[in-house]
């Protein structure tokens, strides 16, 4: 007796590989992306192929198949080091506009060491003052698409604070927050309040 059928196959077709966060292992995983492939059978055996059927990606330590836009969620590395990263941008805008000095050098130490980089120190400062303000857009973006609006407040107001360590802001730094805040995906209304509420803060 000959036994054949059509059946879907996922062992063919390499895409890639990678790291990615596995929803069912809740942890981050490698995984392969596999092109998924009907196939003619005989015997239970793939012979022939035939269409393709989609794509999919398989968690190499649990099996488990996901849709691929399961790549774009970012893995738990990638989230780690985001906040620090969104922390440094807004830090390098608003020092670029304000100038660099002891002062706002260390309000720009203390805030990204706060938001996680504990080797951030003031050669790194120098180094971010120097790079073009585009640098930091993505880096803020990031920050904007992985961490709630609370999160992204929080680090506007401390690129504040680091605007103010040495003195009130001047209309460039006041013009460089909006821009962060922006890229942060807030309005102008709302950085100009988490500015006031900083400003007051420090005024007693």
């Amino acid at each position: 007796m000959i036994i054949f059928g059509v059946s879907v196959f996922y062992i063919f077709g390499l895409i890639g590989t990678g790291h990615f966060h596995c929803p069912h292992c809740g942890g981050d995983r490698d995984y392969e992306h596999r092109t998924a492939r009907r196939f003619f059978t005989l015997f239970f055996l793939p012979v022939i192929p035939l269409d393709k059927v989609g794509e999919v990606v398989r968690c190499k330590t649990c099996r488990t198949k996901f849709d691929p836009i399961v790549l774009s969620r970012p893995t738990t590395a990638q989230l780690a080091s985001a906040l620090p990263a969104g922390m440094r941008a807004a830090a390098s805008v608003v020092l670029r506009a304000g100038g660099l000095n002891d002062a706002t050098a260390r309000a720009a130490v203390d805030a990204v060491r706060e938001a996680g980089a504990g080797d951030y120190d003031l050669a790194h400062v120098q180094a971010d003052a120097n790079q073009p303000i585009e640098y930091a857009a993505e880096p803020l973006r990031a920050l904007s698409a992985n961490f709630t609006q609370d999160a992204c407040e929080r680090q506007l107001a401390n690129a504040v604070r680091i605007a103010l360590a040495d003195g009130p802001l001047s209309q460039p730094e006041r013009d460089a927050v909006h821009w962060i805040a922006d890229k942060l995906g807030m309005t102008p209304a709302h950085a100009t309040g988490v500015i006031a509420t900083v400003e007051q803060s420090i005024r007693g």
